[in-house]
């Protein structure tokens, strides 16, 4: 099937494009500092989660679809922006983390579900994998379809992997500051920014 070699260029890849900046890895790090190591791990098993959505509609040339129908896409972009500035305005109307209390059990679903609804309304993440795992696909080596969803599941084991530690380390800061009422009173603010700002962004970019 998949080239031990190109399974191992892919990993390092995808690991290297989960780090760089972007709205997963800082979802992840803004729940993780103003609600704990498992909140951060709730919402990206949420959003690895999507990306099982994103891998199979690739491999079904679902993506492509929507790629090259304007009406789809611009729907999707818009409700994923949408979503974004509902965020921004929940994080602006709760006043309750001015210290740190990690997220309570019951709460964990939430983030998991609002992980899910972030990956899949974001159109992008669907461009970006029908973009990036042809690269990696050897059409001589058995059924296309079959390697794409492995190396999505590949990409999707990374990702949490990585998320993960970014959650232990950014809930360990986050304590820290969170602890001090100075940070503490800001972070809901800093949170909505930061929704904000990406939901924006999404609703005015192009394909």
């Amino acid at each position: 099937m998949i080239d031990s070699t190109q399974l191992f260029y892919f990993v390092i890849a995808s690991a290297a494009l989960t780090i760089l900046p972007g709205p997963d890895i800082i979802f992840v790090t803004i729940q993780s500092i103003s609600q704990g190591k498992w909140a951060g791990i709730s919402t990206a098993l949420g959003l690895c989660t999507g990306l099982i959505v994103h891998t199979s509609a690739t491999a079904l040339g679902i993506s492509a679809i929507i790629y090259n129908s304007a009406l789809a896409f611009t729907i999707v972009k818009y409700l994923g922006a949408l979503y974004l500035l509902y965020l921004a305005v929940t994080a602006l109307s709760d006043k309750s983390t001015l210290v740190f209390e990690p997220v309570a059990k019951s709460d964990n679903k939430a983030l998991y579900k609002k992980g899910i609804f972030m990956n899949l309304l974001n159109p992008k993440v669907s461009l970006f994998f029908l973009a990036f795992l042809p690269q990696f696909v050897n059409t001589n080596s058995g059924n296309v379809s079959i390697q794409m969803l492995i190396l999505g599941l590949f990409f999707m084991l990374q990702a949490i992997l990585i998320f993960s530690v970014v959650a232990v380390f950014s809930s360990f800061f986050g304590q820290k500051l969170l602890n001090s009422q100075k940070f503490g009173k800001y972070i809901n603010i800093t949170k909505a920014g930061i929704f904000g700002v990406i939901g924006i962004q999404l609703a005015l970019s192009n394909k």
